[in-house]
């Protein structure tokens, strides 16, 4: 059981772990694999740990933050977050369960119809891994309340903390089978989503793989969730409160070391306040601190691998060559601690000089690399901030609430934060346009891609015969 688990979960400090236990959740409890020949590779995670005895008890939401460090390489005061917003969505859907209703439609004649919500039957989930549980219960919570089932899918490389969760819902009373977790890479995500039984797939990740899930479900007329990347724009216009701007961009460029797929990496500025803006970003970027994500002051752990890293670290690099000047950051860091110098670290970065047509602007990188764009007027960076193929997020700056609402309006994509970013309530719908994919997780919305509508029609008097 969850509880058990986690209370007998040794402690973690920084080094090396070996995965041992069984990852996939079956019929109620942890299972092998069943063809151990044909298994696929379960990467171990970005931050390398070791145990220790524990010397007390911690509250289990501590420890499953934790865990999730472990899994991920975010920071503890991140993961702590993730974690109350995960509880958050289960609690909201398991609030909404007993209200799914239908409609009463009056007919002439005494007659009547109504509509009735039903499941859809199996779904399955298939995870990312810049937030592998609160993306777990961000898929399984809707799908459970509208009386499916579901099977999960972690990336392979954050296998931990899904099976948690399946633990956490066999102790509440979840029947077994109606919560599993499978582990694998491509080949096992293949199989489900091409399998007869299986009526949706939820899909979190890359746009190429995105593409592919869509494809292979069609062929089963599935329906389909793509929650894909993107590349957003935040819009600081000349008015703004800089403070909070300066915030803003931060919150919109560095959580998760900018492996978050609606972060807004284009960050357009007004050219009046262009000076003051990099001067306080910098200066905020170059404060953050990067080390150790278990412990409570850093603010940005590990990149989730050693090729996304070179991958990012190329971008940079791309960016110089391309014309763009790095204000800070952008290089590998390594940390004080020898047991963290193999770590996927590094120095979060501020671009400027930067043109629409460089592939750092063009590109989602995936990682903490912020490129700063100049504009003039509200009809030019708007043009600008919708050329893209991506429509996930976007975000505006500014004290005229018209412009703010006016700017919303004429932003595509799926969600406009308005003085503020990245901010994610469980009751407010999150879902992309254009190719950051379709369909929608939280709010009430969510139950409608998680259930079939069944129309029945009710005639009290006699049938009309034309024959």
């Amino acid at each position: 059981m969850a509880q058990a688990i986690l209370d007998v979960m040794p402690g973690a400090s920084t080094g090396t772990v070996q995965v041992s236990d069984p990852l996939n959740f079956w019929a109620g409890k942890r299972v092998e694999p069943r063809q151990q020949k044909n298994a696929e590779p379960v990467f171990e995670p970005a931050t390398e740990i070791t145990t220790a005895q524990q010397e007390k008890e911690q509250e289990k939401r501590e420890k499953i933050a934790k865990l999730e460090v472990i899994n991920n390489g975010k920071s503890i005061t991140e993961a702590l977050v993730d974690i109350d917003i995960a509880w958050q969505c289960i609690e909201y859907y398991a609030g909404l369960a007993g209200a799914l209703a239908g409609q009463h439609v009056q007919l002439p004649g005494g007659a009547f119809a109504y509509t009735r919500r039903e499941p859809l039957g199996v779904c399955v989930g298939i995870g990312a891994w810049n937030y592998p549980f609160q993306i777990a219960a961000w898929k399984s919570a809707p799908a459970l309340a509208c009386g499916n089932a579901m099977v999960f899918k972690p990336s392979p490389f954050t296998p931990v903390t899904a099976v948690i969760l399946a633990e956490i819902y066999k102790e509440a009373g979840v029947p077994d089978g109606l919560f599993c977790v499978v582990q694998g890479g491509a080949e096992t995500g293949t199989i489900l989503c091409q399998h007869p039984k299986v009526a949706k797939v939820s899909f979190t990740g890359s746009v190429p793989t995105g593409k592919k899930v869509m494809e292979m479900s069609a062929k089963g007329v599935k329906q389909v969730t793509l929650e894909l990347g993107g590349k957003s724009p935040l819009i600081i216009f000349k008015d703004c409160d800089l403070e909070n701007a300066v915030r803003g961009a931060l919150m919109a460029n560095f959580l998760t070391q900018g492996q978050v797929c609606c972060n807004g990496t284009r960050v357009f500025v007004q050219k009046d306040i262009m000076p003051q803006f990099l001067e306080e970003v910098v200066k905020r970027t170059k404060a953050i601190l990067v080390g150790d994500p278990l412990l409570d002051s850093t603010r940005m752990g590990a990149l989730i691998n050693k090729p996304h890293l070179e991958k990012v670290l190329g971008f940079v690099s791309q960016a110089k060559l391309q014309g763009a000047r790095v204000l800070c950051g952008g290089e590998r860091f390594v940390p004080s601690d020898p047991k963290l110098v193999n770590g996927y670290f590094m120095s979060p970065c501020v671009l400027d000089n930067c043109r629409d047509d460089m592939t750092c602007v063009k590109e989602e990188i995936f990682g903490p690399v912020m490129s700063v764009l100049p504009f003039d007027t509200e009809e030019e960076v708007v043009q600008r901030a919708n050329n893209t193929t991506f429509g996930l997020a976007s975000g505006v700056f500014t004290r005229d609430i018209s412009r703010a609402h006016r700017v919303a309006e004429n932003l595509e994509a799926g969600t406009c934060f308005i003085n503020n970013y990245n901010i994610s309530p469980v009751e407010v719908p999150f879902g992309g346009y254009k190719m950051s994919g379709f369909g929608r997780e939280n709010g009430q919305v969510t139950i409608e891609y998680y259930s079939q509508l069944k129309t029945v029609v009710v005639e009290m008097g006699d049938v009309d015969n034309y024959f």
